[in-house]
């Protein structure tokens, strides 16, 4: 193993937090963090070289706890990243009440051990109310951590359904939002996509998406630290970007958000009435990938 290899040697571990399993992995450029109990929940994505913890808290220790099916998502842990499908807001949709923020961010998912062993970590759910099953596999190559999804339909028509990346991101100041230009020009002129750290005022929050992205990727990066955190995706699996910033209007909280989704709109019936939402096949699939790059 020469020394370039050896700087990103994979280091796994399973430890209890607050009677959690939490799984890590990690290479000396990032550190990530799972609790598959809790939705699957990233608790943690840290820059091993930094220090920098890109994930948002409410507090200064992590706290986990379970939620039961039906609760709202503000009385959730509110750490870190969960997966928002088939919906994000609430909402009735052929005959079946969907819960807020989806149904798998309170699910327990289970862990794939025989993937586990041979470096990556893979967890699943069934839907309790939509008929699907879903996966995610999360790996770690230098400092690019990759996320690979499949979503099967195991029911006998074919199903609409939103997704959502819901990462919860910690701001420092001078923390700047980079975009394509393309993309910005769809931000429909809002002051607070170009200074994401200073620009919504205390007491305020602000959601927006943009649609159609022609280019995947966006990033968030510290003029004065030089710590950067890109994310990737492709416009042609999912084509709209979420941007939520709250300085404390929702519950008092401060973060912000990077949502990359498959849909418009927070709520599965007006997404697919618009016909900007996903759809598979009876008894098929559809897969997509994801990716966070830690630097500099």
């Amino acid at each position: 193993m020469n020394a370039a290899e050896s700087s990103f040697e994979l280091t796994q571990s399973v430890r209890r937090h607050d009677g959690f399993e939490v799984y890590t992995l990690s290479n000396a450029s990032v550190e990530i963090a799972v609790a598959p109990e809790l939705g699957a929940k990233i608790v943690s994505l840290k820059n091993a070289k930094t220090g920098r913890e890109w994930l948002w808290r409410p507090g200064e220790n992590l706290k986990l706890f379970r939620n039961r099916a039906g609760d709202d998502f503000s009385a959730s842990p509110l750490t870190g990243l969960d997966e928002c499908l088939p919906t994000i807001a609430p909402c009735s949709w052929q005959g079946r009440e969907l819960p807020d923020h989806g149904e798998v961010w309170n699910a327990a998912w289970s862990v794939d051990e025989k993937v586990w062993k041979h470096g990556a970590l893979r967890t699943s759910a069934r839907l309790p109310i939509s008929p699907f099953d879903f996966e995610r596999t999360i790996e770690l190559r230098g400092n690019e951590v990759r996320l690979s999804y499949r979503l099967h339909n195991r029911g006998a028509a074919q199903e609409r359904f939103l997704w959502a990346m819901h990462p919860l991101l910690r701001l420092r100041a001078c923390d700047r939002l980079l975009m394509p230009p393309s993309t910005r020009a769809l931000c429909n002129g809002e002051a607070w996509v170009d200074a994401v750290d200073t620009a919504v005022p205390n007491g305020k929050c602000s959601k927006l998406f943009v649609w159609p992205v022609s280019q995947g990727e966006a990033s968030i990066c510290n003029t004065t630290s030089g710590d950067r955190l890109d994310l990737a995706w492709s416009p042609a699996e999912n084509r709209a970007l979420g941007l939520w910033l709250t300085r404390g209007g929702w519950h008092g909280h401060h973060h912000f958000a990077l949502e990359p989704a498959n849909g418009d709109a927070d709520a599965l019936s007006e997404a697919a009435a618009r016909n900007r939402c996903g759809a598979i096949a009876a008894n098929d699939s559809a897969a997509w990938r994801v990716s966070f790059r830690v630097g500099p």
